[in-house]
């Protein structure tokens, strides 16, 4: 039985500057930086409070080349804030391209692009 979610596999075109854009921009830390030697590289990437679930930063690139099977779109993550308000002026402060806040039956939520242009979501939770 699966219990919860333990990490979220993001493949990204320019590793350094997506765990930039996350760690400066949107207050993430870095976990861990591994390299197998052999051109796989791996970013574990997480909001900088206590957070269960992680984000791993894969090339994708090599991953396409290693398992061309695989999906490699960017999946649709939405995070929680209990502060949209102070979150949305300080992502529009950092030039990163935010959407409307919209008012919608669970809440508040906009959405986000990273660098890369990949667009993620964020609600109020309080």
């Amino acid at each position: 039985m699966i219990q919860k979610i333990g990490q979220i596999m993001l493949y990204v075109n320019n590793q350094d500057e997506v765990v930039k854009f996350w760690t400066e921009k949107a207050g993430f830390q870095v976990i861990s930086d591994e390299d197998n030697g052999q051109g796989m590289r791996w970013i574990e990437i997480a909001p900088a409070n206590d957070s269960e679930t992680t984000i791993v930063l894969h090339n994708k690139e090599f991953i396409a080349k290693m398992s061309p099977e695989l999906n490699l779109g960017t999946p649709s993550l939405l995070f929680f804030t209990d502060n949209l308000d102070q979150l949305y002026t300080d992502l529009s402060s950092k030039h990163v391209t935010v959407g409307e806040l919209v008012e919608m039956p669970s809440g508040r939520v906009f959405n986000f692009a990273d660098c890369e242009g990949n667009y993620f979501a964020v609600m109020e939770k309080k």
